[in-house]
């Protein structure tokens, strides 16, 4: 799990903090050097926000990295690779996405890989996941769990069912302090970030899913409000659409 040289994919800023900040730490403490790899800028894009919020959309942006390389500078992070794709995007900038990691993993040589699970907390989380799988044959690499909706409730640094070799670190009085403290860094997510909890960080070795289907039966974590009409903070994206998605990248990408 821990390496000489991790590389960490992180679909927007703030999921360093939420599914691996207490192994940052300890990867750090153990001198690893950790590498960021930042795939969205975590802002929707503005078509999708209120029309009085569009003016200020480069604003936003700009806060978000300030609080990215806030929590980055805390936890010991290079910031290696930063794509300013909105989030809810990733699926749409696959091939420029693919090919920008291929060229940082060739630099950075990594001995480790660290991404999201296949779990349908997001779908920028769904699709770092495939394109972690992408090198697994090439790399070592351990995905974390964020947060689910398996069986329809919420679940926080919990895999969906064991594949094995799961790995749980525990986060004593003090390390969940500090896990809250870089949390509140990221002032500007306050109100997407409640159902985060901090007495645990789950890694496993990355499992063998099939990206053609979403991640579990029923309804996804980011579903769990599609029945409203419209608001900027609900992806009314289906899972079959990032399936599909990855599904034409991976048959193009084959093709070659």
């Amino acid at each position: 799990m821990f390496g000489k040289r991790i590389v960490l994919l992180i679909p927007h800023p703030d999921d360093e903090v939420v599914g691996c900040a207490e192994a940052i730490r300890q990867a750090v403490a153990q001198g690893s050097d950790v590498f960021g790899c930042y795939l969205t800028n975590g802002v929707p894009h503005p078509s999708l926000l209120w029309p009085w919020q569009r003016t200020g959309h480069a604003t936003r942006v700009a806060r978000r990295w300030h609080e990215a390389e806030a929590a980055a500078a805390r936890l010991g992070i290079r910031m290696a690779l930063r794509q300013d794709i909105p989030t809810r995007a990733l699926k749409d900038h696959l091939a420029q996405t693919a090919a920008r990691l291929d060229g940082a993993f060739g630099a950075l040589r990594p001995s480790v890989v660290w991404a999201p699970a296949y779990e349908g907390g997001h779908q920028d989380h769904d699709v770092t996941s495939y394109l972690a799988r992408r090198v697994a044959e090439r790399c070592e690499v351990w995905e974390f769990s964020e947060y689910n909706f398996e069986a329809g409730r919420v679940r926080s640094q919990r895999f969906i069912g064991s594949r094995g070799g799961e790995r749980e670190i525990r986060l004593d009085a003090e390390a969940a302090r500090e896990k809250q403290a870089l949390l509140a860094l990221y002032a500007s997510e306050r109100g997407n970030l409640s159902y985060v909890r901090c007495e645990r960080e789950c890694f496993r070795p990355l499992a063998r899913y099939d990206y053609t289907r979403p991640p579990h039966p029923g309804r996804l974590f980011y579903q769990r409000f599609q029945w409203v009409p419209w608001h900027p903070r609900i992806d009314h994206t289906r899972p079959e659409a990032v399936c599909r998605a990855i599904a034409a990248f991976e048959k193009a990408a084959s093709a070659r």
